[in-house]
């Protein structure tokens, strides 16, 4: 990880990514006019975020120029989204073993792509623009398979590792620095109304296939087992595993960012 040789701390994102789309594009010449228009050619973070954001969501719909002006209107209107951006970027490189650096997830990693889309068409929503915030999680569900409804609320630093499959309902809440793997569900029981909907705490992990379901607490630093469906509470710090889930051990330490999908053992 590359850092300030005088302070020790970490440079800002978009310097670090500018860098590497610079190595990238003259590493590999055929890559060079999509860096450049993605990156390079820009001046800021949220501008480039929102150029290729637009190139990916357009469709016969909406045009690539309309639907840029729409998240550079949002990162304007709110500097938080490119705040949690940067976090979300830093998480994706401390805990995915594959990836090399910011570019990956920027350019190529759906999890980052699906989840900035949630978080635009989260800020719309807020607005009040349900249909439009309804549009961009279709296309999102579409083209990342990660299906987000933009009204559930999602904390920063998060990895959507390889995403595939990760659907998040309506009232579900997610905290600060939890990392969720592909198939994950955060689901209701049925067809109830209202509030209906898993809170998941800080620095959670949520394995492959975990299905948590009901609007039920999951509490900070507490991992979710693979292939486990979760109907009941669970403590903070503690492991869950099977189907219905039950408690395993109760002594884990930040496994967001470990990714220790291990079960203790007795």
């Amino acid at each position: 990880m590359v850092e300030n040789p005088d302070t020790g701390a970490r440079p800002p994102a978009w310097t670090r990514l500018r860098f590497e789309g610079e190595a990238a594009a003259s590493d590999e010449p055929a890559l060079a006019s999509y860096i450049n228009s993605a990156i390079l050619s820009h001046d800021s973070l949220c501008q480039a975020l929102s150029y290729h954001l637009a190139e990916k969501l357009a469709g016969p719909e909406m045009g690539a120029l309309q639907v840029r002006r729409i998240f550079e209107r949002g990162y304007d209107d709110d500097s938080d989204l490119v705040q949690a951006a940067e976090r979300d970027m830093w998480a994706v490189l401390d805990r995915d073993p594959a990836c090399r650096g910011l570019l990956q997830p920027f350019l190529f990693f759906k999890g980052f792509l699906a989840l900035q889309t949630y978080r635009i068409g989260h800020h719309i929503w807020n607005q009040g623009r349900e249909t439009l915030a309804f549009y961009f999680q279709s296309r999102s569900s579409e083209l990342f398979g990660v299906d987000i409804h933009p009204a559930a609320r999602i904390g920063t630093g998060i990895m959507l590792d390889h995403a595939t499959a990760i659907t998040v309902g309506e009232t579900a809440v997610i905290g600060d620095d939890c990392s969720l793997l592909h198939g994950v569900t955060l689901g209701g029981t049925g067809k109830e109304v209202g509030d209906r909907h898993p809170k998941i705490g800080r620095g959670v992990l949520l394995s492959v296939g975990a299905k948590v379901l009901g609007n039920i607490t999951i509490g900070d630093e507490a991992k979710v087992a693979a292939g486990s469906v979760v109907l009941k509470d669970v403590a903070a710090r503690c492991t869950v595993a099977g189907v219905p889930a039950k408690i395993v051990g109760c002594q884990c330490s930040e496994p967001a960012r470990s990714m220790d999908q291990g079960i203790p053992e007795k």
